[in-house]
């Protein structure tokens, strides 16, 4: 019987195919399909049974999932906390400037580095973690200028977003029907509004830290201390 977390990150990366977008977009990649291999060993080797709380980022960073196809992946966490290595296939019509080197890609992917070091911290064996926490995007998709500037959901308009939206919270809500969390958290407004629209009746408890990305002036103050006091605060951690 096929992972439920594989079958519904199938048909995600299906309904998402043959999308199109208008300028400023020039160039749109999809990590499901190029690193579908990573994903899916993440899938099934972290994503079994219950959860008491799910994660949710927005979409790929250009150097952590658009690499490695795991969820802020950034590459030495990938590679070396949760073991996950696989290739990753050719991309056609590559930006340029935006290559895809999967594994071998010499970045680093901040926000990845960020969050995932402090669940290391706290958990150093992945499988401890991962016994009640999991992390997934909203949206897989990665959309560029013709400058290689990345371009994120919130700025694309909504007309072009819709067919998008309406599969990414279906998946969504497929994900929290499955593993059944307690906490829904947001890294960020924008997972947090996300994470309200697919589970408005949600019986737990939804709320959110503070992203990680080196673009905002509080993440580069204290992120890990406080996204570690926002999780007290939330009660999915303890003191």
């Amino acid at each position: 019987m096929k992972h439920p977390l594989v079958q519904a990150a199938e048909e995600l990366r299906k309904s998402l195919r043959g999308l199109t977008f208008s300028a400023p977009i020039t160039h749109t990649y999809q990590p499901l399909d190029y690193a579908w291999q990573s994903h899916h060993d993440y899938l099934e080797r972290y994503g079994s049974g219950k959860k008491r709380v799910l994660f949710l980022g927005m979409n790929p960073g250009p150097y952590g999932m658009t690499q490695t196809g795991i969820p802020f992946g950034e590459i030495a966490a990938v590679r070396d906390w949760m073991k996950i290595q696989h290739p990753v296939d050719l991309v056609l019509d590559a930006h340029p400037k935006r290559p895809i080197h999967g594994f071998s890609c010499s970045k680093s992917e901040v926000s990845g580095r960020r969050l995932w070091g402090l669940f290391a911290e706290y958990f150093p064996d992945a499988s401890d973690f991962f016994r009640e926490h999991f992390v997934v995007n909203y949206c897989p998709l990665v959309w560029m200028t013709a400058s290689g500037a990345n371009v994120t959901p919130d700025k694309i308009p909504a007309e072009e977003m819709r067919a998008v939206d309406q599969a990414c919270t279906a998946h969504l809500a497929r994900v929290i029907e499955t593993i059944q969390p307690k906490f829904l958290i947001g890294v960020g407004a924008y997972a947090e509004q996300r994470l309200r629209d697919a589970a408005p009746s949600f019986a737990g408890t939804i709320g959110k830290i503070l992203h990680p990305s080196p673009a905002s002036p509080a993440a580069n103050r204290d992120w890990k201390g406080t996204a570690t006091k926002q999780l007290i605060e939330l009660g999915v951690w303890s003191d």
